[in-house]
């Protein structure tokens, strides 16, 4: 009896998954495991499926595991195997590959019909030959302006025009649908990121320091003042008006800024990684291109500026949020869509 005891209790016991964290990754991102007998048996890892593709073990204790996410062809099911022993399954969303023939340095801007639209700002100075990428809700990518010098801010009108800021001329040019550019205004410092309010008043960072607003009779005002950043302003509008931004600096706990109507910052949340584009849902909350607790991805700030990774990734620098859930994310070089079922907050 002690023998059979003994043998019963040195054979492997099937997996039991109880959640993934975070649900969704870019292709080369982390995802943690957690559940019961996650951990190595007889010196064996255990082995790990996402949509049936080995994924790589990067940690295996017996509650937790982390895991890499490999290129798939979709949303994924992630299962692990303890020798011959199969877990249960659980879900997990991968991100898919819309293009990699891109430069981005902040959002990629969706429109009212889907096109994306996404820049190839180039190195400082660089004129690369196309300044901004359309790619259509069929996935064909065009060549929808050239000419702007590391253009990098993106943003939509009500009338569908295009608004696309030039750090290396301080310009921001306005595009119609068919490509046709002109400048907007002038003289804004090295101008990164644009947003527009509620009344259709466009906001341009200065990452030297300022916010500028921009009326639609197109007076420019100082609108705010807030500390340099090494690389640009990232902006994006609330639910109630405020205007949230970021702005990286040469430190590891960088923080998200609101500003009131009357210009007015304070900290919305402190102790991101490098933060830099950022969205907003329909709900107020904001999703900003980000490290936390060391984890690179989106991390959601809530209301009650309550912060988690809801997708990991490396290299993100931005993000749209489409009115039918798809969250369009851009890393340095690439872009992808993942249908995270998050509205985006539209004002027109």
């Amino acid at each position: 009896m002690p023998k059979m005891m003994s043998r019963e209790r040195n054979r492997p016991l099937p997996p039991v998954l109880d959640a993934v964290v975070p649900g969704a990754a870019l292709p080369g991102g982390d995802i943690d495991i957690v559940g019961a007998n996650l951990g190595p048996f007889d010196s064996q890892l255990p082995s790990a499926f996402i949509d049936g593709r080995p994924a790589q073990v990067l940690l295996s204790r017996a509650q937790r595991m982390i895991l890499k996410v490999p290129e798939t062809t979709g949303s994924g099911v992630v299962q692990i195997h303890q020798g011959a022993l199969p877990s249960n399954t659980l879900d997990v969303k991968v991100a898919q590959l819309l293009t990699a023939e891109v430069h981005a340095v902040s959002n990629p801007a969706i429109d009212i019909t889907g096109n994306v639209y996404v820049t190839f700002s180039g190195a400082r100075g660089q004129q690369a030959p196309v300044s901004v990428f359309r790619v259509t809700p069929s996935g064909e990518q065009e060549d929808f302006l050239s000419g702007i010098m590391n253009a990098t801010g993106l943003a939509l009108d009500p009338s569908g025009y295009l608004y696309v800021s030039s750090r290396h001329e301080g310009t921001v040019y306005r595009v119609s649908p068919d490509g046709a550019s002109s400048v907007y205004a002038e003289g804004m410092g090295v101008a990164t990121g644009v947003a527009f309010d509620a009344k259709g008043d466009l906001y341009v960072g200065d990452r030297s320091g300022t916010i500028f607003k921009i009326s639609r009779d197109r007076q420019t005002f100082v609108f705010a003042t807030l500390e340099p950043s090494v690389s640009a302003y990232h902006l994006a509008f609330g639910l109630d008006g405020t205007l949230f931004v970021t702005g990286p600096t040469t430190s590891s706990h960088d923080n998200v800024y609101a500003i009131n109507r009357d210009g007015e910052p304070r900290v919305h949340y402190s102790g991101l990684g490098r933060p830099q584009g950022l969205a907003v849902d329909s709900d107020g909350n904001l999703y900003v291109a980000a490290s936390l607790k060391g984890k690179r991805g989106i991390v959601r700030i809530t209301l009650a500026s309550e912060a988690e990774l809801v997708l990991s990734g490396s290299n993100m620098v931005g993000l749209a949020l489409g009115r039918d859930g798809t969250a369009v994310l851009a890393t340095s070089s690439a872009v992808y869509y993942v249908p995270l079922g998050i509205e985006g907050l539209r004002f027109f």
